[in-house]
Parts: structure tokens; C-alpha cells; sequence
């Protein structure tokens, strides 16, 4: 397979993620993401409510279309690895199940970061806004 051609189904497969989780979030699931994150002790919840909205919706879609696409896929790194490390902390966990769960998406969080780091270094490729 060529190598834009590569790169687009890479920003396409990363995409698939983190832009529909930003959509449920932002049409009707806010209330209960504000709710998650206060469960957690963080500080303003809507605040942080509404940066992972942007993340995964509008940061998303830039990845999508490879708009500053090395820009976008940092931050996105960045949140991934955030949320991982706030949502996922299953070493803190004491049900034995909820751990489990928690440690095999804490794990996929840092493979999903680790992927946005490769985009970072290798760019959108051809087919892109950026047409890196």
C-alpha cells in the first residue's frame, strides 16, 4: 500500500475514536461527563467537560482531515495519555474486575498515544489539508 494512502486510513482509524466520543459528549452526554469527571475529584468539571469535547471532537476532526495534523496529533497524545492516567488508574483500584478492566484501557490509552506520536513525527501525508 502507498504510503499516503497509508497515512490517510491511520488519521481515519485514530479519528474513529475520539470524534464520535466527542459528539455523544457534546449532543446530549455532557451532563453525565461533567458528572464522571467530578466523580474523580478534578477541579471544574464543565471546564474540563468542554476541553474534552474540543479534544475529541474538533481536535479529532483536524486529525481526520490532516489539519495541522502534527499539532493535533501531540495534543491528542497528550489527552489520551491524561485521561489515562485520571480514568484509568486501575493501581488504585480495590474491585478486582473494575482494575482489570481499568488496566487494559489505561494500556490501549498509551498504544492509542503512542500512535499519535508516530503521526506527529511522520505527518498527515498527501491527502491532507496540510499535504505534509
Amino acid at each position: 500500500m502507498n504510503k499516503d494512502i497509508t497515512q490517510l486510513l491511520g488519521r481515519i482509524l485514530i479519528a474513529i475514536l475520539f470524534v464520535p466520543a466527542g459528539w455523544g459528549k457534546l449532543m446530549g452526554g455532557f451532563a453525565g461527563t461533567v458528572g464522571y469527571v467530578a466523580s474523580k475529584g478534578l477541579p471544574m468539571p464543565q471546564v474540563l467537560a468542554a476541553g474534552a469535547i474540543f479534544c475529541e471532537l474538533f481536535v479529532g476532526l483536524a486529525l481526520l482531515v490532516g489539519f495541522k495534523t502534527r499539532w493535533a496529533a501531540l495534543l491528542l497524545a497528550l489527552f489520551t495519555v491524561v485521561a489515562a492516567l485520571f480514568f484509568h488508574n486501575f493501581w488504585a483500584m480495590s474491585d478486582v474486575a473494575a482494575a482489570a478492566t481499568n488496566k487494559i484501557n489505561f494500556f490501549k490509552n498509551l498504544a492509542i498515544a503512542g500512535g499519535l506520536l508516530f503521526v506527529y513525527v511522520a505527518g498527515p501525508g498527501r491527502y491532507s489539508v496540510d499535504k505534509a
